[in-house]
């Protein structure tokens, strides 16, 4: 029976998906997180105790573990655990990213370097160390302009200033927000704002090529002052030759930094003129629970995917099993303690909707972007066209009404 290591922070949405994936292809699974007891419930002896803030000892701790008995794969289901794979992996002798290349995704200053480098479309932008004039920066790139960390994703931290007054209050707000979480004064990137639309793209690469999984239009307007997402819908109803320009910059972009192996998820602007600008790459699959909107071939999950291809199994059919797919993403619209979520039961009436999961705890505390971290839940949806799709999640996002204290 193969046996594959999952890297699962403790605070993950993606435990129940790939540990299902896992089970629908029958391997042997050992989990990986910070705290043991998160899941030991679960796995019993099957958990492995590492600190992904170290990836150096954590992939020492996994080499050692494999001593004992050999993983066949090792595979990071989030941000935190990207690099720990690779190294890992590089040290096992398993399929892997270059260490160099997953770094780059995980620092946004070192990504923009490098895909400024290669010549791979971007926003103008400039590095703001601790000590540096964020207004004056801002001035330099064009105004208005998008002041984010390095180091985090899913849009936290990252505010849009339209003088260099907001510029500079922007940096002040991020820096606040990276010392209250206990880190050190940190880099900050500057960036020109590109007008236009949102779109996402799931693939896989497999020995450097891509292959693309899924393009996702975001028909909500993303023009700030923050950068929540909302509405996620595939297929793309952008031209083809657009759509084309859009999956040939993820793949320049992913060649740039030296990504060959797995998962990635990238996030462009295309403006209205339609050229196309690359605005983040990650070593990963789609956050949240995002990717339940994706089945493919017969019905594999995206997670069954990407564990086939980490343990070099057949990957024969990676259309789509359906015609067009969407989620909505419930943001949290203030500071607060959330009361609840009602109106549950009338959005899965809605024709067309396929589920509806909340993911936060009534009388949990909640924030919103840019300190926030996350979504109260999901809806998904399918139907045979993608303006059935959005149709159907705008339908039940009409019907769900957040009651926050």
């Amino acid at each position: 029976m193969a046996r594959v290591l999952l890297l699962l922070p403790t605070a993950t949405y993606r435990a129940p998906d790939f540990l299902a994936g896992a089970a629908a292809l029958g391997v042997e699974v050992v989990v990986a997180c910070e705290r043991r007891q998160a899941l030991a419930g679960l796995m019993g002896e099957r958990a492995l105790r590492v600190d992904l803030r170290r990836p150096e000892a954590a992939a020492e701790t996994i080499v050692a573990a494999a001593e004992r008995t050999p993983f066949d794969a090792v595979v990071a289901v989030d941000d935190q655990g990207v690099l720990v794979a690779a190294l890992a992996g590089q040290r096992l002798g398993l399929a892997h990213n270059p260490p160099a290349a997953v770094a780059a995704t995980r620092d946004k200053a070192v990504l923009r370097q490098a895909l400024a480098r290669a010549g791979v479309p971007q926003p103008v932008f400039r590095v703001a160390s601790p000590d540096d004039d964020v207004a004056a920066l801002a001035r330099e790139v064009g105004l208005p302009c998008v002041v984010k960390p390095v180091s985090l994703s899913a849009s936290r931290g990252v505010l849009r200033a339209d003088d260099p007054a907001a510029a500079a209050a922007a940096g002040a707000r991020i820096r606040a927000m990276l010392a209250a979480d206990g880190a050190a004064p940190p880099t900050l990137l500057v960036e020109g704002y590109l007008a236009g639309g949102e779109v996402a793209v799931e693939g896989l690469l497999r020995d450097g090529a891509l292959d693309v999984l899924a393009v996702f239009d975001k028909p909500d307007p993303m023009e700030g002052p923050t950068f929540e997402e909302t509405l996620l819908v595939t297929p793309s109803r952008l031209p083809q030759g657009v759509q084309a320009a859009v999956t040939a910059t993820v793949a320049d972009a992913a060649a740039a930094i030296g990504l060959r192996e797995g998962p990635v998820h990238a996030e462009l602007r295309v403006t209205p003129e339609g050229t196309v600008g690359m605005l983040e790459l990650a070593a990963r699959s789609i956050g949240g629970l995002c990717s339940r909107t994706l089945r493919f071939g017969l019905g594999l999950s995206l997670e069954e995917v990407i564990l086939r291809h980490a343990l070099g199994l057949p990957l024969d059919a990676l259309a789509a099993a359906f015609d067009a797919a969407g989620v909505l993403m419930l943001p949290i619209p203030r500071a607060g303690t959330l009361v609840g979520v009602h109106g549950q039961d009338a959005a899965r009436a809605v024709p067309g909707v396929a589920g509806v999961q909340m993911t936060v705890n009534p009388g949990r505390p909640v924030r919103p972007l840019p300190e926030g971290d996350r979504y109260l839940g999901f809806v998904f949806a399918r139907g045979e066209t993608p303006e059935d799709v959005e149709r159907a999640l705008r339908a039940a996002e009409e019907r769900l009404e957040v009651e926050i204290a």
